[in-house]
């Protein structure tokens, strides 16, 4: 009692009779770092402040809209080795202009398409006032003398326990040594995050050998189990017909000359004798074209095939949440379909994916995303870099161990300052047996009988002595064990002799 008693009379006193709770902290809350077209709230901006969204819509308000890249369309070279297509009886080749390439915004359009919910986003920078795009720069993401180091920022930010950064790709392998070296230290620092990361997209002239070899060599050895990467890049359906027109062409494109159909040519000439071209005109223009016009069409579609080309990370990152909300984190975020995926940009095998999803040398697992015949588009691998590790093999593992850290982390700071004693170890104990026989329940770890499943210690002559006592210490040590994926199922088979 706080009050020293000196009045007769009656007094109340109330003590709690059970131990604090912990609580299951979210698991799936994304980051994703990348160009935006605007980056403001009420006229405040948000360049470069972190910033929590719960929804597409709420996204498209405070970031806006995707970028209108622009295609040009030209003859092949003559060592030429990728997809063409054909007008006028000749080969032609759509390529996106330079400085066009952002995968932002439909990296979001597939995070949510894949079960995404709430998540973070960072603009890094705007293209909203630069028609003609602008370059992907490193040091918008890491700093310099003039920029905020990204992650360094996000430091500051409790929720996010994804990293996501769809933009970096667009460098290609330059990527590797720079950023997601950093987001990997940056998630071991934290210890509440987990980076998921793309490798470089494979063109007509790349093997799959060499894009893996070069990730492998410039990722490093350190923090990789704070981490996965997914390959081959996806492509979608996210970007529909509706949303490309002339527009997304070249100036320097000529249907007039280009287009082969008489009427074509006709309504190319009308177009041109108008001098300012309001947005009704431009509307009827594609309008005209697309009925007067099959090689118009197909024009229109290969450039909504090259958009339609991502990174996978974004929804991976969807699933990790679907699969959290409806299984739980201990559950590996494979075997699961992405939707709105036709299929992925390089078939893998069975026996390619051999040398992906086990790394002899250093462990550096690429999980592969693979097409089933009458199944779909499957996330065929669950491992996090550091594939090698028996304690971290797993993405389930390392994220489920993340989720009870945090949890039991947040609920322990209640206890910080309280008397050193029995009294305070019992309910520390008690709080944190409580928890995980919770999570035992659920299917999270591993065990006929709780004491199978988890142990906790706590106590003087158990975690502690004298002096860490008397050094303001509280130690607490914490067993689980984690259920793990059954990766290989193996089904042996043998004839027997007939009995009757």
């Amino acid at each position: 009692m706080a009050s020293t008693l000196m009045t007769p009379g009656v007094y109340i006193e109330e003590k709690n009779a059970f131990p604090s709770s912990a609580v299951a902290v979210e698991t799936a809350v994304p980051v994703f770092i990348g160009y935006t077209q605007k980056a403001e709230r009420f006229g405040k901006s948000l360049l470069k402040k972190p910033t929590r969204v719960t929804s597409f819509a709420e996204f498209v308000e405070l970031f806006g809209a995707g970028f209108q890249a622009k295609f040009s369309i030209a003859d092949p070279a003559a060592d030429y080795k990728g997809e063409t297509f054909i007008v006028n009886g000749a080969p032609k080749v759509v390529a996106i202009m330079p400085k066009n390439t952002f995968y932002l915004y439909n990296s979001i359009r597939l995070f949510y398409a894949n079960g995404g919910a709430n998540c973070y986003i960072v603009s890094v920078g705007t293209y909203g006032d630069q028609a003609a795009g602008l370059d992907i720069a490193l040091d918008d993401f890491i700093g310099s003398a003039t920029k905020p180091d990204i992650l360094l920022m996000l430091e500051k930010e409790f929720e996010p326990t994804l990293v996501v950064i769809p933009d970096i790709i667009a460098l290609g392998k330059a990527a590797y040594a720079t950023m997601y070296t950093k987001v990997l230290a940056h998630c071991a620092k934290t210890q509440s995050r987990f980076g998921i990361f793309d490798l470089a997209q494979q063109s007509a002239t790349d093997t799959t050998d060499a894009i893996v070899s070069d990730f492998r060599s410039d990722i490093g050895i350190n923090a990789l189990n704070y981490g996965a990467a997914y390959y081959p890049w996806l492509k979608t359906a996210i970007v529909q017909s509706n949303e490309i027109d002339f527009e997304n062409l070249d100036p320097a494109v000529d249907l007039g000359t280009l287009l082969p159909e008489d009427l074509a040519k006709q309504v190319v000439t009308a177009y041109k004798a108008i001098a300012t071209p309001d947005a009704n005109a431009k509307k009827n223009f594609h309008q005209s074209l697309k009925a007067s016009s099959p090689v118009y069409n197909s024009i229109l579609e290969e450039v909504r095939s090259h958009l339609n080309e991502l990174p996978p990370s974004g929804a991976i990152a969807g699933l990790y949440t679907m699969v959290d909300s409806s299984r739980g984190v201990w559950k590996s975020p494979a075997n699961v379909s992405v939707s709105m995926v036709n299929a992925p940009s390089v078939n893998i095998s069975n026996d390619e994916q051999r040398q992906l999803n086990v790394d002899v040398l250093a462990g550096k697992s690429i999980n592969v995303i693979r097409p089933f015949p009458g199944i779909g588009t499957l996330i065929w691998g669950g491992r996090t870099l550091d594939g090698n590790s028996q304690d971290w093999r797993y993405v389930n593992v390392r994220r489920t161990l993340i989720m009870i850290e945090q949890s039991i982390k947040l609920a322990a700071r209640t206890y910080v300052f309280e008397p050193n004693d029995a009294t305070t170890w019992v309910t520390v104990k008690a709080m944190i047996d409580n928890f995980l026989n919770n999570l035992w329940k659920q299917g999270a770890l591993a065990g006929a009988a709780p004491e199978q499943a988890y142990d906790v210690q706590l106590g003087l002559g158990s975690t502690m002595t004298p002096q860490d006592i008397l050094d303001g210490k509280m130690l607490i040590t914490v067993r689980v064990a984690i259920v793990r994926p059954a990766e290989f199922i193996v089904i042996t088979f043998q004839q027997m002799m007939q009995q009757s």
